[in-house]
């Protein structure tokens, strides 16, 4: 399972998990999260901002997967959440104990991220399932070849 998101980081991630899925005969789970959005007073105003960042990460999500499919003919499976990352990994990877390892990518500089940040850390002994960070800085042929 690659978590996903608009950032380089997430694009090497994924493009890790094909090659591995490839070699080994697996396939590849898309996670895409909605952000959490913040309150609004107003339900209708909440509603609408709900409903244009799920379809951001519905496009997001598709763009990526069809671009998977065409370089790798790897064909995967897709889910959208929104909720707390850290959580909604959890409950996932809960659901789907036939997850063979979770992949996250990591800024190439700064802050790797909060989902990195957590599993790496804190729940590193905790997960269902090995954990393989990408680091962002990798180029596609470094990626290809580590894969």
């Amino acid at each position: 399972m690659v978590v996903i998101d608009d950032n380089e980081a997430a694009r090497a991630a994924l493009r890790f998990a094909a090659r591995r899925a490839i070699k080994t005969g697996g396939s590849v789970e898309i996670l895409a999260l909605v952000p959490q959005q913040e309150f609004v007073q107003w339900g209708a105003v909440q509603a609408t901002f709900e409903e244009e960042a799920r379809l951001r990460a519905e496009a997001m999500v598709a763009q990526a997967a069809s671009a998977l499919i065409e370089d790798t003919g790897v064909m995967p499976s897709i889910t959208v959440r929104q909720g707390d990352p850290v959580t909604v990994v959890r409950e996932l990877l809960a659901e789907q104990p036939h997850v063979a390892a979770l992949v996250l990518g990591a800024a190439a500089s700064g802050n790797p991220g909060k989902l990195v940040s957590h599993f790496a850390g804190t729940d590193a002994g905790q997960l269902p399932c090995p954990l393989m960070i990408v680091p962002g800085s990798l180029d596609d042929e470094a990626i290809d070849r580590l894969s």
